[in-house]
């Protein structure tokens, strides 16, 4: 975020949309170290070279695919997830979502690996809310935000079940917000299901 003109700095200022953030980016350890970052004009992954102890531009303009076979949610909470969050992982897991493809679990339960690994793979990563944390358990404005303008950079998406992560205005420095990101096609449909079943259970109230 920018500190706007004329102003001076304070708590208040970081409570901006993530829309207004200027950039974005993490670091992933592992076999290598690599660096994602974006500045509003694409992302991109830089490798460090150890040997010469600079990063390496490896990964121009990454795209994630529109639609991906991987699903990266902690199902130990299963049993306390919303419906449409439920029947969305029943339809992936039985193969008959709209992508028409039988997806597979892959969760690290770090928010890094697990993100990253759909944004070169295709899918969807969620951290919904429970019956217990109706908002979850990411921070939207320095985890869900960043991440969010990092996929969307891509050609993904990233939303709330109810609408774009990036259009939330912050109301606190650790507001939590229910998260999903990755591929274009997996949370739009991700949104239908929030749509159709939240419409059904008002039918039958």
């Amino acid at each position: 975020y920018k500190c706007p003109p004329g102003t001076t700095p304070s708590e208040n200022t970081f409570l901006q949309k993530g829309n207004d953030m200027v950039a974005a980016g993490y670091c992933l350890y592992s076999a290598t170290t690599m660096l994602v970052l974006t500045m509003g004009a694409g992302t991109n992954g830089f490798t460090l070279d150890p040997d010469k102890g600079i990063f390496l531009h490896t990964h121009p303009d990454i795209r994630i695919p529109a639609a991906g076979p991987i699903y990266s949610f902690n199902e130990a909470n299963y049993r306390d997830f919303s419906v449409p969050v439920q029947q969305y992982l029943n339809a992936l897991k039985e193969g008959s979502s709209s992508i028409g493809i039988r997806s597979n679990a892959r969760y690290v339960g770090a928010l890094v690996a697990d993100v990253h690994n759909v944004l070169i793979n295709g899918g969807i990563y969620g951290y919904p809310g429970t019956r217990t944390n109706a908002n979850g358990k990411l921070r939207l404005l320095y985890e869900s935000n960043p991440m969010g303008m990092i996929i969307e950079q891509a050609g993904g998406a990233a939303s709330t079940g109810a609408g774009r992560i990036l259009d939330v205005q912050p109301t606190g420095i650790h507001m939590r917000i229910p998260t999903f990101l990755g591929s274009i096609e997996n949370v739009y449909e991700l949104d239908q299901f929030h749509q159709y079943y939240s419409d059904e259970d008002e039918d039958e109230t």
